[in-house]
């Protein structure tokens, strides 16, 4: 009776439920969201209560009094506190319809491939707890690939590299299944953890994730360059030696051996799948190369560094920050005749 009445109101929509970002694709209208999956909440007399979702919840990380907690719910492209996770989907809903409770969409949402039943059915609880009338899955590589244009359908090898915050999923498909697919926990946050890492060992500077990240948009590299002495930026911490307040100088270079250890992971995972596709599938993969998409794709020279690791041409997908949100978007579109690819929970 109630999606009798109000179900005119609903618009169906598709969410990339990321580890560092959430985007969410309403039919019709394209992408309408892309906020951090952060969510601030205080713990007053044992009561949770959110504060601030998304943008406003991320510039709280490390700065919120003892009392307010800024949360990310997901790691590793899964749910790890449900409770929040909820309240999270709950406001991206009612801030893109802005319709308060009259509001019951069709969502599809992905997933990483290496997503096991249980964590699954926590996200789709917690989309059905945020007012969703049905609920669809889809695997996170199935969605790069389709959202970077890949013939997904056709009898012939793809393979799709999505680096995201948490997650790296590598897949090979063909004639619309995955014939091969792993899910490496490595992605943008590990990235970020070996920088601060790598500063806190050689310089003696403490840094928070924020500013480790961006480093890494500014002057990251996956591989060391003739010019990598020649790129620098000066960053500002706290000493670990008098717990002063301290800046330092650091190159590209710093940079990109901080991050030989995920890099090689990444790549030896991307190695490992070619070596595990049919043979007939690997020649077409020499033919069309490797498509990478996700945030962690924007990493300047990655493709240079997996193309000399796999000896296959890797190249960045189009729009590879939102390939994810736009293939499930077209997944929402079409329900009915890709069907078969959707995982109904």
């Amino acid at each position: 009776m109630f999606n009798r009445l109000f179900g005119f109101l609903s618009t169906d929509m598709a969410i990339d439920l990321g580890t560092a970002n959430t985007l969410v694709y309403v039919s019709g209208k394209g992408i309408v969201l892309n906020e951090p999956s952060v969510v601030a909440v205080s713990n007053v007399n044992s009561k949770m209560e959110v504060r601030a979702v998304g943008n406003e919840a991320k510039q709280m990380l490390g700065r919120t009094p003892g009392y307010i907690q800024a949360i990310r719910p997901l790691r590793d492209g899964v749910i790890a506190d449900f409770e929040v996770a909820e309240e999270m989907i709950k406001y991206f809903i009612r801030k893109i319809h802005n319709r308060g409770m009259f509001t019951a969409p069709k969502i599809v949402i992905c997933v990483p491939y290496g997503a096991t039943a249980v964590e699954r059915r926590a996200i789709q609880e917690s989309a059905e707890g945020a007012g969703a009338r049905e609920v669809y899955l889809i695997e996170e590589p199935m969605a790069a690939a389709i959202g970077a244009g890949l013939p997904i359908g056709e009898p012939v090898g793809s393979i799709v590299v999505d680096i995201g915050g948490g997650t790296t999923e590598v897949a090979v498909i063909s004639l619309g299944g995955i014939v091969y697919a792993s899910s490496i926990r490595v992605g943008g946050d590990k990235m970020d953890e070996e920088i601060a890492a790598y500063i806190r060992k050689n310089y003696n500077l403490l840094i928070g994730e924020a500013t480790a990240e961006k480093i890494k948009k500014e002057i990251g590299s996956a591989v060391c360059t003739s010019s990598s002495k020649d790129i620098k930026m000066i960053i500002k911490g706290r000493s670990l030696l008098d717990g002063n307040p301290r800046d330092i100088e650091i190159t590209q270079k710093n940079v990109a051996e901080a991050l030989l250890d995920p890099i090689t992971t990444i790549a030896s995972g991307v190695k490992e799948a070619i070596e595990n596709t049919p043979p007939e599938l690997v020649s077409d993969i020499m033919d069309s190369g490797i498509t990478l998409t996700g945030g962690g794709a924007l990493l300047q020279n990655l493709d240079t560094i997996i193309t000399h690791i796999t000896g296959v041409s890797a190249k960045v997908a189009d729009n590879p920050l939102n390939c994810v949100v736009l293939g499930t978007g077209k997944a929402l579109a079409e329900t009915k005749r890709i069907g078969s690819i959707l995982l109904k929970t």
